[in-house]
């Protein structure tokens, strides 16, 4: 069966409560949070950063094992230049601020998207940070950078059609776990829970075909106050859940 309409093997946090294997969120509202109290926009994105750090450490004290936070999008260059340098700065900072105790506790780091589109030293500090946590198992950490699931998904559609035009594949052999295997998300569990902060009720083009039979949970929280509390309102809300994968 398809990982993405088969039942997710269900962790168990400290609590005995039921907890998503694989955790997903849209970290929306950093401007917002920003404007509302006469601050600079670079200032919610600065205290955005504060909510990963308590949110990496509550996901792994819950038991997820597979968190994936949406950094950077491939429609965010659209952004002013200068707010963009800023989200890099932030970026690297956060990595070399944080990659000693995220290895102390046993994360991996993890990114999906095309990251061809930073600049070298940028994709030299992940690139380090990934490999450095490479034997780390504790909670996955992914990084959603320049991504987005359209080219996901038209990029396996391109490799399926390379190799069935190479004649490695048989057109009739296509189906969903096939293309399932050639996403960026092909060795993570499915995905269970998908958060959206500050309000918005929409996908914004991320995790669109792992998102087919997750649980949606929109809180109106803006993610720079994102915290320990918001984050087991939305486990108990996916605790809550009966999840019937199409059947009765």
């Amino acid at each position: 069966m398809s990982r993405t309409g088969a039942p997710a093997r269900l962790g168990e946090g400290d609590g005995g409560a039921t907890v998503p294997r694989h955790l997903a969120i849209i970290m929306d509202g950093n401007g917002r949070w920003a404007r509302g109290r006469s601050l600079p926009r670079v200032a919610g994105h600065r205290q955005g950063i504060e909510a990963v750090r308590r949110t990496v450490r509550a996901a792994g004290e819950a038991g997820v094992e597979v968190l994936t936070l949406y950094a950077f999008s491939s429609e965010n260059w659209r952004r002013p230049p200068a707010e963009i340098s800023y989200l890099m700065g932030l970026l690297t900072h956060y990595i070399d601020a944080e990659l000693d105790q995220l290895h102390g506790e046993g994360v991996r780091l993890r990114t999906i998207g095309d990251l061809s589109a930073f600049a070298p030293e940028v994709r030299d500090r992940i690139d380090a940070a990934k490999e450095r946590t490479a034997g780390n198992d504790r909670l996955t950490l992914v990084i959603a950078l320049n991504y987005g699931a359209r080219a996901e998904l038209v990029g396996a559609a391109r490799a399926l059609a390379r190799e069935a035009a190479e004649g490695r594949l048989a057109p009739e052999a296509i189906n969903e776990d096939v293309l399932d295997a050639r996403l960026e998300t092909a060795d993570l569990p499915p995905l269970d829970l998908l958060v959206r902060t500050s309000g918005e009720v929409r996908l914004s083009n991320f995790l669109l075909w792992q998102a087919a039979y997750a649980e949606l949970y929109f809180t109106p929280t803006l993610w720079p106050d994102f915290d320990e509390e918001a984050l087991q309102a939305a486990l108990a809300h996916y605790a809550g859940r009966q999840r019937r994968f199409g059947g009765l």
